[in-house]
C-alpha cells in the first residue's frame, strides 16, 4: 500500500483481493477498513484512530470524490473500492465461512434472511449483538472466544466509524485467524429495513452517492464533510510537497 494523505490505501482492485484471499487462505489474520472523508479526518487527527486504520492487513479507497482528489492530485486514474461493492462480492463468492457482528436485532434478523437468498449457506452463519459500550470496555478475549469457537474466514463488524477501527485493532490480538471488515452501514444497506439506505445507482455513478448521504443523515454526515474541506487544503498542499520531494530524489 501506498500512503494518501497520511494514510495506507490500496486503489488496485487485484491487490485488495489477493492480499485478502491469501491471508484467509494461509489461515493468517487481520483486517480491513474502508477509508472515505470522514475516516481520513480522523486519521489526521486522532494518532492513535491514524495508527489503526494503517495498522490494517489493506484498506480500500470507499470515497469516489477521495479517488477523484487524489487522481488529480498524482495525475493517476485512481479508483476507489466501495465497500457495499466488495461486501456483495465476498457473499456471492459461496465460499467461506463468514461471521456477522454488530449493529441491531432487526437488521440482524433482516440481513440474514436477504443474504441466504444469494448463499443458502448464510443461513447456518452466525449473526451476533454486540453490547452498546465504549470501545475500550468491550470484553475482547470473550468476543474472540466465541469467533474462534466459529472458525470464521470472515468476520464483519458493524459499529460505525471510528469505532469499529479501534475494536478490530484491539479484538485482532485475541483471534486464532480470519479477515475482519469494518465497513458501518453496509448491514443496514442490505437488511431492506430502517432509514439507511444506499444511494439510487444513477447517484453511485455520478459520484454523488456522498450527497446522498448527506441528505439521508443531515445531522451526522454534513458536519463530517465539513470537517474533511476544512483540512483538505492542508492535505492537499503536504501530499503535493511529498510528491514534489518523491520526484526530486527519484531524479537523484
Amino acid at each position: 500500500m501506498k500512503k494518501y494523505f497520511n494514510v495506507n490505501i490500496e486503489f488496485d482492485r487485484q491487490t485488495v483481493d489477493k492480499i485478502i484471499e491469501e491471508t484467509i487462505s494461509s489461515g493468517g489474520k487481520g483486517y480491513v477498513c474502508s477509508i472515505e472523508s470522514n475516516n481520513l479526518t480522523v486519521a489526521n487527527r486522532n494518532i492513535e484512530f491514524g495508527k489503526a486504520v494503517n495498522g490494517a492487513l489493506v484498506n480500500i479507497c470507499d470515497g469516489s470524490m477521495l479517488a477523484v482528489i487524489l487522481g488529480k492530485i498524482h495525475h493517476r486514474k485512481l479508483k476507489p473500492y466501495i465497500g457495499a461493492d466488495l461486501f456483495l462480492r465476498y457473499i456471492e463468492k459461496k465460499r467461506y465461512r463468514q461471521y456477522f457482528l454488530g449493529n441491531t436485532p432487526e437488521i440482524l434478523s433482516h440481513l440474514k434472511a436477504n443474504l441466504s437468498q444469494i448463499d443458502p449457506l448464510i443461513n447456518g452463519m452466525t449473526f451476533a449483538e454486540l453490547p452498546f459500550r465504549k470501545v475500550e470496555d468491550f470484553n475482547y478475549q470473550e468476543i474472540a472466544d466465541k469467533i474462534n469457537a466459529d472458525n470464521p474466514d470472515i468476520v464483519w463488524v458493524s459499529l460505525g466509524a471510528p469505532k469499529q477501527e479501534f475494536f478490530m485493532a484491539r479484538l485482532l490480538p485475541y483471534l486464532r485467524r480470519g479477515v475482519m471488515f469494518g465497513f458501518g452501514a453496509i448491514f443496514n444497506f442490505n437488511a431492506g429495513v430502517g432509514k439507511v439506505k444506499r444511494a439510487p445507482k444513477w447517484m453511485r455513478q455520478s459520484k454523488l452517492e456522498w450527497l446522498y448521504r448527506a441528505f439521508e443523515e443531515p445531522s451526522k454526515n454534513v458536519p463530517r464533510y465539513w470537517n474533511f474541506i476544512r483540512i483538505l487544503p492542508s492535505l492537499v498542499r503536504k501530499e503535493l510537497a511529498r510528491k514534489s520531494h518523491s520526484n526530486d530524489a527519484h531524479i537523484d
